[in-house]
């Protein structure tokens, strides 16, 4: 599999809180951000592939110091040069810069959201499904939402971004179990379900146009308290005000 890692925005919210590093620079609890994050995976620094988009050789050049830092054997570093429209976009110029295989298996993973122990659930081998994605029981409305199918546990209908239309909301996980399907899904969008996805490429409603072509997605519950998020201002002085999150980061360290 290999985990791809969009990092290539503005962190323009971080910019305007007063911070003058990118969000994933920033320290929380004695290492980067980034490390925390990348660290959601470490079961799979010694045999899976990462694939890291960035903006800039400087920031190429943090994220391979911090890799090797890691213990990461596999790395590979996209330093894109222009704006994306959005994380979906980011994603597929990185699968094309790396000339990434149609039949790889991709997981897609934010730079800002933190996920202690990771590990692959069973779905991950089950052919019958095109994809998954993570889940947790929340509220609000700045989330990718999901729809479960009423007859078949386990199955998505619908995925709709920044607009509730269940509980579901998704942690920022995506697995596709090929990249190819990525790369349809992207060219073959499903028409937008919310003013959100009018505005921006996301990667949750790529979903939508593979259910619609027959596939079979899955959704993958977890409890809240299994994810940290540290993607706004707010999230990242939280983060730093726990001591129980100190504690959980340091003990996978």
């Amino acid at each position: 599999m290999i985990f791809v890692i969009p990092m290539a925005g503005d962190s323009l919210r971080f910019r305007d809180a007063g911070y003058l590093r990118p969000k994933f620079r920033l320290m929380a609890h004695g290492a980067p951000v980034f490390d925390h994050a990348v660290r959601s995976f470490a079961a799979y620094f010694r045999d899976d592939t990462f694939l890291f988009a960035v903006r800039g050789e400087e920031s190429a050049r943090f994220v391979e110091k911090r890799c090797e830092a890691l213990g990461m054997r596999r790395a590979a570093i996209v330093a894109l040069d222009s704006a994306t429209a959005g994380q979906a976009d980011t994603v597929l110029r990185a699968l094309e810069q790396a000339r990434i295989d149609s039949a790889e298996s991709i997981a897609i993973f934010n730079i800002d959201t933190f996920r202690p122990g990771y590990r692959k659930p069973p779905v991950v081998d089950d052919r019958r499904y095109a994809g998954y994605l993570e889940v947790f029981r929340g509220s609000g409305s700045g989330w990718s939402f999901v729809a479960p199918d009423p007859l078949l546990e386990g199955d998505v209908t619908e995925v709709v971004e920044k607009e509730p239309i269940s509980t579901l909301c998704s942690t920022g996980l995506y697995f596709f179990r090929h990249a190819g399907d990525f790369r349809w899904a992207y060219n073959n969008p499903a028409p937008p379900r919310s003013s959100a996805e009018r505005r921006e490429r996301f990667v949750a409603p790529l979903y939508n146009a593979l259910i619609a072509r027959g596939d079979r997605v899955a959704l993958q519950l977890i409890d809240v308290d299994e994810v940290i998020f540290c993607g706004t201002p707010v999230e990242y002085e939280q983060v730093l005000a726990s001591d129980n999150v100190g504690q959980r980061l340091r003990a996978t360290a």
